[in-house]
């Protein structure tokens, strides 16, 4: 196992400790770019993302999207980003960003959206209790735009997580197979 970065210990927690509160859920994602417009164009033209507020016009490198009524899903900045190019492969920082649609029929209308705009989704796969397509944005951050299963798909028989990534074509997905 590779060492902590300086100043982090690392303990073992008790298995007495309290669990997190169930409705705690991820608000938001804070993403730094290298170029607001390109990846406005990203989130806001290909995947769809309205913005809530483009901090540019008050002298901030930053803008915030959602979907819906939400005060913001996505922001992008600049701050210690501008120019910058994306973290070499073997280094530690954001896998992906996961976004989850309602259902199958959302999420095929995103994956043929990002297909008009020319974006490349690189995996497509059957979690068993969802199913996820995966590409990167301008940035070379993770995207992963998923479905759930109804919640009796999430476990086994024995109740056990359904945990697997079975690859499959984009045309099984598109037409429901």
């Amino acid at each position: 196992m590779a060492p902590a970065r300086p100043g982090f210990t690392l303990r073992a927690m008790s298995t007495q400790a309290t669990p997190i509160h169930p409705a705690v859920r991820v608000g938001h994602v804070n993403l730094k770019v290298a170029d607001l417009d390109r990846s406005l164009a990203f989130y806001r033209d290909a995947l769809g993302f309205e913005v809530i507020a483009d901090a540019r016009a008050v002298g901030v490198d930053a803008v915030f999207l959602a979907a819906g009524d939400y005060h913001h899903h996505v922001a992008i900045n600049t701050w210690e980003s501008e120019g910058a190019s994306p973290p070499p492969a073997g280094h530690t920082g954001l896998y992906h960003v996961a976004f989850v649609y309602p259902d199958r029929r959302e999420l095929v209308k995103a994956v043929l959206r990002l297909r008009e705009f020319g974006h490349v989704i690189e995996q497509y796969s059957d979690h068993g209790g969802s199913v996820a397509v995966y590409l990167d944005d301008p940035d070379g951050n993770g995207v992963e735009l998923y479905y759930d299963r109804p919640r009796d798909a999430w476990r086994d028989a024995d109740g056990r997580p359904v945990l697997r990534a079975d690859h499959f074509p984009i045309n099984q997905l598109i037409n429901g197979g």
